[in-house]
């Protein structure tokens, strides 16, 4: 998830800490929302909820623009981030702005695209957060949704340790109320929204080659050991710091293979408003 957007009492799974938002950062329209291309066109008003670092926003305001893009994340420090970003990269007609996705403080019909990248999979309600996008779509627009589907994942070579990050994984999200194989279900969470015209897709990350193979080996080792995942995993019970040790240099293991395959899907779904 790029960003995740909820109620307090939501608990976010991966946390901000800053090898997260240096994975979330490396994701961009292209790698990330290509599904959504063909619907951006210059003038429109877009609305990327659950932001993140801000790359793949940046992105659309560049397609959009002279239209004006909102993008929305619960924590400050992370929307400071995506400002930064936005600054750098000389893009002026995005904003950013701290938001909660089950209430956005935004006018009824007022985006042409409403967007969120893997921000459902984190939500405790992902259906009233979907009606709440709908809400500030405006009639004939679009809301596009991109989830993982953490079980749909596979990988070579069979390492255990990945197997077992897999099963704390998903206690760990589970515990917090949330669904890591969202990809599955964006359709049926659209259905109940009260999306009658949905158009699925999927893509998939890939990391396979020597260089994609060390970052993430890389990034998942260190969330493994100082994220927000830690932290939760041990607080709940489900682990201790030898075990988080052991998965971290299982993923270590992972990246060092030559013959190392490791693939995300990744459900897609547009709805019209």
């Amino acid at each position: 998830m790029d960003g995740q957007q909820s109620t307090p009492d939501d608990v976010y799974t991966h946390g901000h800490h800053e090898s997260v938002v240096r994975a979330h950062a490396a994701r961009t329209a292209e790698n990330s929302a290509s599904f959504v291309l063909p619907h951006l066109v210059p003038g429109l008003r877009v609305l990327d909820v659950g932001c993140g670092p801000g790359s793949i926003t940046c992105d659309f305001a560049v397609l959009a623009a002279p239209g004006e893009v909102l993008g929305l994340d619960r924590s400050e420090d992370v929307v400071a981030q995506a400002r930064a970003l936005a600054e750098d990269r000389g893009v002026e007609n995005v904003s950013f702005a701290v938001g909660n996705v089950y209430d956005l403080d935004l006018e009824d019909e007022s985006f042409d695209v409403v967007h969120a990248h893997q921000v459902l999979q984190h939500l405790t309600d992902p259906v009233a957060a979907l009606r709440e996008m709908r809400r500030v779509a405006k009639p004939g627009g679009i809301v596009a949704v991109r989830d993982a589907d953490f079980h749909g994942m596979s990988w070579f070579p069979e390492i255990a340790e990945l197997a077992e990050w897999m099963e704390l994984y998903q206690r760990i999200a589970r515990r917090n109320g949330a669904e890591p194989d969202a990809g599955r279900r964006l359709v049926s969470w659209m259905q109940e929204a009260g999306f009658t015209d949905v158009a699925p897709s999927s893509s998939n990350w890939l990391y396979a080659t020597p260089q994609q193979r060390t970052w993430q080996a890389r990034v998942w080792s260190e969330r493994v050991l100082h994220s927000a995942f830690a932290e939760q995993a041990i607080a709940y019970g489900f682990a201790e710091r030898a075990d988080l040790e052991r998965i971290a240099a299982g993923w270590h293991r992972w990246g060092s293979s030559s013959d190392g395959w490791f693939l995300i899907p990744n459900g897609e779904v547009i709805g019209r408003a």
